[in-house]
This record gives C-alpha cells, structure tokens and sequence, in this order.
C-alpha cells in the first residue's frame, strides 16, 4: 500500500457524490503500476460527519491529527463551508499551498476559496459568479479570471462547479499523474459517455 496520502476534507452535510467516484478510481491500482495513493478523510474534529445523502462517514483524521506529509488535498463541496468553523481548514490548506502539493476544491469550497482570498492569483471557476462575488466580498478580486467551465486548473490547483465531479476527478488525477493518461482518458469516457455508448467506441 502506497503511503502517499490524498486527504478528503468533509465537512457536514458533505456533497457525497462529489468525492467518491475520484477517491475511488485514486483508490485503485494502474495496471502493473502498484497503488500509487491512499485516500484518507479529514473534518474538523474525529466525530462522525453525515452526508447531504444521509452516508454517515468517521473520518481518518481530525484537524489536529491530520498528516503533516501529504500528496494533495481536496476539499469537497457542501452546505457547511460558509458555518462557523469552517476557517479552521485554512491551517490545511495552508499546509498544502506551501508544500505546493495538488491542491483542488468543489462547488461551494471554490467560495471558501474565495473568501479567503486564494482565487485572485489564478484562473477558476465555481457554481456561480454573482454568488461568488457576493459571499467572498472584498477577499474575492478576480472576476476576470472566473471562467465558464467545469473545472479548471492552474498549476496544481483544480477548481470545479458541483455538477463536474468528473471533470474535477479527471483533472485532479492528471495533476496528480494517479495513473497512465490513457488510463485516465478512460476512466473519464467511461462515466462521461455511461456504458453502452464508451463500449460501442471500443468495438
């Protein structure tokens, strides 16, 4: 088992859909490669966490626990990051900024991001410009690199709306080089195209 950890921050009421299908295929084993990460969860403190989908999960680590040594961290959307206590994940991300590991954040933590003012050096996206400009107030500065698509990386930083899970997954993979491009090309048209139509281009 690889220890090169990839740490999930999931905070209550986490979007469950917007992390498994990435923690999975990161989970995974590239053909004749060994497995490359291991995915771990982290919240604010060790207690369990429930999902918008009712998925209770006991997270790995709490903030005062989590790893010091990490490949990158994902922030997963949902409908605690504007709560109270939210501020807290800025020591991790701290961390992962100045580790300069994979860094990526979905749906309404692309607005943490911005509240915190880490979204005015660098090209993203989000669920919504006005919501963003709105909620992030004076922090957010960058309304001419907000761009119009599903996910969007600048270096090793990912950004994505709630509906691209599987742009955002795509693109974390790739930054993280979790396995061979072609690998990845195909996990992606797997679950992009669904089956019967990703099977029809193989024959």
């Amino acid at each position: 088992m690889s220890d090169q950890k990839v740490l999930f921050v999931l905070l209550d009421e986490y979007a469950d859909w917007e992390a498994a299908s990435l923690a999975a295929a990161l989970n995974e084993e590239p053909e004749g490669q060994g497995r490359r990460f291991d995915v771990k969860t982290v919240s604010l403190t060790k207690e369990p966490i429930r999902s918008i989908g009712g998925f209770t999960v006991l997270p790995d680590y709490g903030l005062d626990d989590a790893p010091e040594e990490f490949a990158g961290l994902i922030l997963i959307g949902g409908n605690s990051w504007r709560k109270e206590g939210s501020e807290r994940i800025m020591k991790l991300v701290g961390k992962a900024i100045e580790k300069k590991v994979v860094f990526g954040a979905i749906c309404d933590a692309t607005v943490f991001l911005g509240r915190n003012g880490l979204l005015n050096e660098i090209p993203h996206t989000s669920n919504y410009l006005e919501d963003l400009k709105e909620t992030a107030g004076d922090s957010y500065t960058n309304e001419a690199g907000y761009l119009q698509q599903q996910a969007v990386r600048s270096g090793n930083v990912i950004t994505a709306n709630g509906s691209a899970f599987l742009e955002f997954g795509k693109e974390v993979m790739e930054a993280l080089q979790s396995a061979p491009q072609e690998e990845i090309d195909e996990w992606y048209d797997f679950f992009k195209q669904g089956y019967h139509e990703y099977m029809n281009t193989k024959q």
